[in-house]
């Protein structure tokens, strides 16, 4: 059996998570008073437990991100890359575009909810007062939980999943995007 790819990487505490929360904040807040007619995009992964990044999660971050900006192009929206970071905190990147936050959304929605990579995605949309767009302002469901699909938050507050299962699903989507042999004879956890 192969090692999990959270073997390796340097672990965050809660503090070191709210510290990259705070940057986020200030980078979308500076980036938007500094060009108010675009709509931003924040793009990061949903990573449990306290290795948030390593090699193997930054070629995740990377394959979905691009899976990501061809549906982009393909919907017709033209972005530009502000900034991006990989940090022991994770991986981010930022784009503008000019396109309306909501068509953003519903694009960002659907890469969330019908890709495989997309389920571990989180893909913020804000317009230029800062607002950041919900799935459920434009008529969609709540993120559902990739594991029982139940709602996501549903499960995130009552801890329904421990960190060891939500880490091996990941373990098995990387095994199976970068080596299918290995990831078809992966034991079901």
């Amino acid at each position: 059996m192969t090692t999990s790819i959270f073997e390796t990487g340097m672990p965050i505490d809660i503090a070191g998570v709210l510290a990259n929360k705070d940057r986020r904040v200030a980078f979308q807040r500076e980036a938007l008073r500094s060009d108010p007619n675009q709509t931003l995009l924040a793009i990061k992964l949903n990573i449990p437990g306290p290795i948030k990044n390593n090699a193997a999660i930054t070629q995740l971050f990377n394959r979905g991100v691009q899976e990501f900006q061809a549906a982009l192009t393909a919907n017709g929206i033209v972005v530009e890359q502000l900034a991006g970071w990989g940090t022991v905190a994770g991986n981010e990147l930022f784009l503008r575009t000019i396109t309306a936050a909501a068509v953003v959304k519903k694009v960002a929605a659907t890469f969330e909810d019908t890709t495989e990579l997309g389920r571990i995605f989180d893909v913020d949309v804000l317009d230029g007062t800062g607002h950041s767009w919900s799935r459920t302002e434009l008529g969609a469901e709540a993120r559902r939980c990739f594991i029982c699909n139940r709602p996501a938050k549903e499960c995130a507050r009552s801890r329904r999943h421990s960190v060891a299962d939500l880490q091996a699903y990941i373990d098995d989507m990387y095994h199976k995007t970068f080596d299918p042999e290995e990831g078809m004879t992966r034991d079901d956890h």
